[in-house]
């Protein structure tokens, strides 16, 4: 019984060592703001991060550098929840895990193209519409003046 609870401990160590590494965060905030919120805005989507060989030939694309076909970035994720005037505490994470099966189209491929799926995950508080101060101290202004 003792070698396969030390194979279970293995594995599942193992398996959290190999997913931790796989989420990179693209947006963060460390501002933790919350008067003024009006709500909050948040979504995860798939989408595809595949890349290609800079040198389409088989078997020698394996040892080339390869190129992104479609570059994720933080931003399109973001401006989803409202103007970037009035998004706050916004964060944008990218899990790559489902790359790792995913990577048997690299072999397939001979080197020259990788699928990797990835999981966008997207959060963000949204502030609520004020009216701008400089209107009200130019208001104000005027008043002083008669």
């Amino acid at each position: 019984m003792q070698p396969f609870c030390s194979r279970v401990c293995a594995f599942v160590l193992s398996a959290a060592l190999l997913s931790s590494g796989c989420t990179s965060t693209l947006v963060r905030d460390e501002v933790k703001r919350t008067a003024e919120v009006e709500g909050h805005c948040s979504g995860s989507e798939w989408v595809d991060d595949s890349s290609i060989a800079v040198l389409p030939v088989p078997v020698v694309s394996f040892v080339t550098p390869h190129v992104d076909l479609r570059n994720v970035s933080g931003e399109p994720y973001v401006s989803r929840c409202g103007a970037s005037t009035q998004v706050i505490n916004r964060d944008v994470s990218v899990n790559r895990v489902a790359c790792i099966p995913a990577g048997l189209t690299r072999i397939i491929s001979l080197g020259v193209w990788q699928w990797c799926p990835v999981r966008v995950t997207w959060s963000a508080d949204v502030l609520a519409n004020m009216p701008s101060s400089t209107t009200f101290s130019l208001g104000q202004q005027r008043k002083q003046k008669s």
